[in-house]
């Protein structure tokens, strides 16, 4: 059959027959639709000749094709509404078919089937609920029923385009946004590793007095235990008596003595040579406390 998907369902009672032309057990003659008498071709009083389905009777499928018309007095008051051919009728049955007297083995004429409509034809005919015999007035509506759920094809179940578009969207979470007014950090900004930060704007390390202070009072009067060592017990005691010497140096300087001045002798005295011999003295004191260490 060109399509297996059911447009029609119903259950109706079924009989038998085989019209060859041989006139054998009432044989009418040839089928109608001129089609040789065969296996599958079915009699109905209303359907169009060429309609396709197939049948079900406890479990067992069989496919087959309207090509003649029929069962005639049977089908009235919407009895017998379709007529299957014998060896049809024998093999679903679980029979055999007797060729020499057209008769099905076990002596039943008559079956409740289901059919399914899976195609019309285009010879004449009624599409729709059956009719008896030359009666097109008198529907058979209770031949006809829903389709089973299960004799459907199973629905497609891709998504539409668009909704799988916006499930993709929802699956991809935006990056976690900046709060607002957070600078952004270049690698520029980040302070570099190894710059200067005790020495002086040039960076050049040298020594002062804060830096010496600093140098006694840090780490270096630490032991490797991390226990004040005695030589830095003595850096301690001596860190006052070298503030006040610096102390009193500074103040019994002349109160004349800056940049340009001239001294009792004639000569120039420079502040700054007065600073700088101040400092070599602390850096000496430094020096030796460190190697008292």
């Amino acid at each position: 059959m060109s399509n297996d998907t059911p447009i029609q369902h119903g259950e109706v009672t079924a009989t038998y027959f085989w019209d060859d032309g041989s006139g054998i057990n009432g044989d009418t003659g040839a089928p109608a639709s001129g089609e040789p008498m065969q296996k599958g071709l079915f009699s109905s009083p209303s359907w169009p000749l060429g309609t396709e389905g197939y049948v079900v009777y406890e479990g067992k499928k069989a496919e087959f094709f309207i090509g003649d018309r029929g069962p005639g007095a049977p089908s009235e008051g919407c009895d017998v509404l379709l007529d299957m051919d014998g060896k049809t009728f024998a093999e679903i049955t679980g029979e055999t078919w007797n060729d020499s007297d057209y008769t099905v083995s076990g002596g039943n004429g008559h079956l409740e089937v289901e059919y399914y409509i899976t195609e019309w034809g285009d010879g004449a005919g009624t599409e729709g609920a059956p009719h008896p015999f030359q009666q097109p007035g008198n529907k058979c509506e209770d031949a006809v029923s829903p389709i089973p759920e299960d004799a459907l094809p199973e629905e497609e179940t891709e998504e539409p385009a668009e909704e799988s578009a916006q499930k993709t969207e929802q699956s991809e979470e935006p990056a976690p946004e900046k709060a607002e007014g957070e600078p952004e950090q270049s690698a520029e900004e980040q302070p570099e590793e190894g710059a200067a930060e005790d020495g002086n704007e040039d960076g050049d390390g040298g020594v002062t007095a804060e830096t010496a202070a600093n140098d006694l009072s840090g780490f270096q009067l630490m032991g490797s235990d991390g226990v004040i060592s005695g030589t830095g017990l003595l850096a301690l005691a001596l860190i006052p008596a070298v503030l006040l010497a610096v102390l009193f140096a500074w103040t019994r300087r002349p109160s004349g003595a800056h940049a340009g001045a001239e001294d009792d002798g004639g000569s120039l005295t420079d502040a700054s040579s007065g600073r700088h011999s101040l400092g070599t003295r602390l850096n000496s004191v430094i020096d030796r406390l460190r190697g008292g260490r």
